[in-house]
């Protein structure tokens, strides 16, 4: 036989309840014993004036006699009431219930001892003359020279006359049960929310299809976490879902970009080794071809590597400070002769004073596929503007625009994905890789800031990003 499964909500309830059923039981009994004191001294005072009127009776008649004693026992008809004078010394000098002669001394009763210290006294005790147990009530009259003590039978009968709590018992198991139903009702809100995430990771574990489910949880905080739990592992799968598709359709992409120049190069060697007899000058064209092919080759692969670099390892580039006027200007001098080329001119306006934090490799690699980018598409006849806007938070705000031919504003949202050309066939042409953008994408998030591109005021293309300032204060630590 396997145990019993207790599920959570009836472990709490049952912890809850029993807690409640402890602290029930230790009131009754903390307030059972606060009765039974104000009882006692109820009915303590109650004999207290029993006893006043008992020394009235004597201080009229003078003296302790059985017909004073018989006159006070008429007027107060109380069952089993008992009555007894004793002297100063002990000495029973009268009892209703025995024969005072016959009785022994009473000097050492707990409640004469009390009374001959503090006045009065009370106990509870068996009789050893009557053998019953009696509530012994005595006030010490020291100027008269004597005890007098009442008492009456004790039983459980004798305090329901001093107070009856009943009613208080009677309240306290309300209150016990409406509170198990209040704890009974949000334990089971709780269980819900338990049932259906527990039926959530079911779901999951099994490979079921959890998109068009629909998880509807009770209106409190444990069901807004759970929705929240439900959400965020939605938002992962898809994620998943994206990074797969990404991948796919990168793996696609490279596949394709690498079989046009391996395609060309291939051609070009097989006619040559086909055609021993070809002249060289077509054999020369041939290799140079096959040499811009191969060069094509190796760009494409190291803007794979460097897209893979920052996607998988950001960490892994080395931080510094950086002249920004000093790199924009080893750009331009790099790419001086594809400008002079087309005629196309670059107008850089920074400060030379300003400092970004960064990777020297990848903020090169900003500015230099900015560049590229800008010579190949831009057209001939145009100007480069680098103009640094501002700085907010800590970024220096940068705009690289151009004046040139631009492109259709459908195309503006698309130009940082990877492969993505506006005109396929023209830019191949050109010798594009299709990662240049995405490269500038992925390098300007590495460093903490945002990039986009618009339409220039000039009709051309502008690309708005930013890049951290440098800390001195941070260098320092």
């Amino acid at each position: 036989m396997g145990k019993i499964k207790i599920r959570f909500s009836q472990k709490l309830f049952i912890t809850e309840v029993s807690l409640l059923l402890v602290f029930v039981v230790f009131n009754i009994v903390l307030q059972y014993y606060r009765e039974n004191d104000y009882k006692t001294e109820f009915l303590d005072s109650k004999l207290q004036e029993y006893n006043l009127q008992v020394e009235d009776k004597i201080a009229a008649g003078g003296i302790v006699s059985d017909s004073v004693m018989a006159d006070f026992l008429a007027m107060h008809e109380k069952e089993g009431l008992r009555l007894t004078v004793i002297d100063a010394g002990g000495t029973v000098l009268y009892d209703n219930a025995a024969d005072a002669d016959e009785m022994e001394s009473h000097a050492d009763r707990k409640e004469i001892v009390e009374a001959r210290i503090s006045g009065k006294g009370h106990d509870i005790r068996v009789s050893e003359t009557t053998g019953r147990k009696y509530f012994y009530s005595t006030t010490y009259f020291g100027d008269k020279g004597y005890f007098i003590r009442t008492s009456v039978p004790y039983s459980i009968e004798l305090f329901h006359d001093a107070h009856d709590n009943s009613e208080y018992l009677f309240v306290v198991l309300i209150v016990m049960l409406i509170l198990a139903s209040v704890y009974y009702y949000f334990v089971r809100k709780i269980q819900i929310n338990i049932d259906k995430l527990k039926a959530f990771a079911k779901k999951i574990e099994n490979d079921e299809n959890i998109e068009n489910l629909s998880f509807t949880f009770p209106n409190n905080e444990l069901g807004e976490i759970s929705e929240h739990i439900v959400y965020l592992y939605s938002q992962l799968r898809r994620s998943e879902a994206d990074k797969a598709r990404l991948k796919r359709q990168l793996t696609q992409n490279i596949a394709h970009e690498l079989k046009t120049p391996v395609n060309s190069i291939q051609g070009f060697l097989e006619t040559i080794v086909h055609n021993p007899e070809m002249p060289e000058d077509t054999k020369k064209q041939f290799i140079e071809r096959c040499y811009a092919q191969s060069k094509r080759l190796s760009t494409l692969l190291l803007d794979i590597s460097s897209l893979i670099k920052i996607d998988e390892a950001p960490g892994s580039f080395d931080i510094e400070r950086i002249n920004l006027y000093g790199i924009i200007s080893e750009v331009v001098q790099d790419v001086y002769q594809q400008l002079d080329k087309k005629n196309v001119k670059m107008l850089v306006l920074v400060r030379k004073d300003i400092e970004i934090r960064g990777n020297y490799s990848l903020v090169y690699s900003i500015f230099r596929n900015l560049s590229d980018n800008a010579i190949v598409y831009a057209g001939e006849n145009v100007t480069i503007t680098i103009k640094l806007l501002g700085e907010k938070d800590g970024f220096y705000q940068i705009s690289f625009a151009d004046n040139g031919v631009g492109v259709p504003k459908e195309h503006l949202e698309h130009l940082f994905e990877r492969f993505y050309r506006v005109d396929k066939g023209r830019s191949r042409k050109l010798g594009g890789t299709g990662l240049g953008l995405a490269i500038v994408k992925n390098a300007v998030i590495m460093h903490g800031g945002t990039i986009s591109a618009r339409i220039a005021n000039t009709g051309g293309l502008e690309f708005l990003f930013a890049l951290p300032k440098w800390d001195g204060a941070e260098a320092d630590s």
